[in-house]
């Protein structure tokens, strides 16, 4: 018995989200607002991006993360996540900006594992698959099963790799201050394919398509570029589309992390080691940078423009 929940927790640590007391069913958290039933979304709170580190970085990631957006850690342990074997060192961030599963592998990762941008807690597995299938999405790890559910790896078109993930009992979490955006670059060519895929799949709606934003954001103050914003029940996506001639660093940040103020927290990331690879520019009514954080994660992080 004891394996078997030092196994569950290795699992629920890995694909992030800790157990907790199922105060809520899958049903209801699933049935939100105006978002179908059927999105199969939980709730932006259960999603987490994936970050992997050198074992030797992990806490001072882990805790320059803390110093920046507040919040606090889970327990930390060495686990095998993955479906053959392999050791990680593994543990939970949570922040009133987003979450976040860290990963420090001891062994060698096993393929596709640290291709998956992000993790989406799922009210149903097989449903979810299905959909995702339906939807165009292509199975890279099929589902496997852990000692407290089940998760497997897709990716849509444009190569945007994630995992679903569904535990037997649902967790009961906090909702988040703001909701952190997935930002994802693509081609011209797989865009559109791409934004109508997760729109179904999500059940989501595009907040904003604009063929003309200001390159100062990629990094080409000369240019433009297209930039769509979609919303859903998983939480915020940005959509970059670009011929891929991005400067340093843009196209390394998985995510987009909100904040009341840029200027504060910014101060708080230096004093914790953090870089600032691009100063603060404003545009579309925010201000944003990126940073890198110690072991080497890059984020962008953003607040609305004073």
């Amino acid at each position: 018995m004891r394996k078997l929940q030092t196994l569950g927790l290795a699992a629920a640590m890995a694909f992030g989200i800790a157990m907790a007391a199922p105060s809520a069913s899958y049903a209801k958290a699933a049935d939100t607002g105006s978002v179908k039933q059927n999105t199969f979304a939980v709730g932006p709170q259960y999603d987490t991006t994936h970050v992997y580190v050198a074992p030797e970085d992990f806490d001072k990631f882990t805790d320059s993360f803390v110093a920046t957006f507040g919040g606090h850690k889970s327990q930390q342990g060495v686990f095998q996540v993955t479906p053959t074997p392999s050791q990680t060192m593994s543990q939970l961030v949570f922040t009133p900006a987003g979450t976040i599963s860290v990963f420090g592998f001891k062994t060698p990762i096993p393929y596709p594992f640290g291709q998956e941008r992000t993790g989406y807690l799922v009210s149903d597995m097989d449903g979810a698959m299905q959909s995702a299938k339906a939807h165009g999405a292509d199975v890279i790890v099929d589902t496997f099963p852990d000692p407290i559910g089940r998760d497997a790896v897709i990716s849509w078109p444009g190569g945007v790799h994630m995992q679903l993930y569904w535990h037997t009992k649902a967790p009961n979490y906090d909702a988040l201050e703001t909701v952190p955006e997935n930002r994802v670059y693509v081609s011209p060519l797989r865009a559109n394919a791409l934004i109508k895929s997760w729109v179904a799949f999500s059940h989501g709606k595009i907040v904003s398509d604009n063929h003309s934003a200001p390159g100062v954001e990629i990094g080409r103050p000369n240019d433009t570029f297209r930039r769509v914003r979609l919303t859903s029940l998983y939480g915020n996506m940005t959509v970059l589309v670009t011929d891929g001639r991005l400067p340093y660093p843009y196209g390394h940040e998985m995510t987009g992390y909100e904040v009341k103020d840029l200027d504060e927290t910014l101060k708080k990331a230096r004093a914790a080691g953090v870089s600032v690879l691009a100063q603060p520019v404003t545009s579309d009514q925010r201000a944003s940078a990126i940073v890198q954080f110690p072991g080497g994660y890059i984020a962008e992080i953003h607040a609305a423009a004073k």
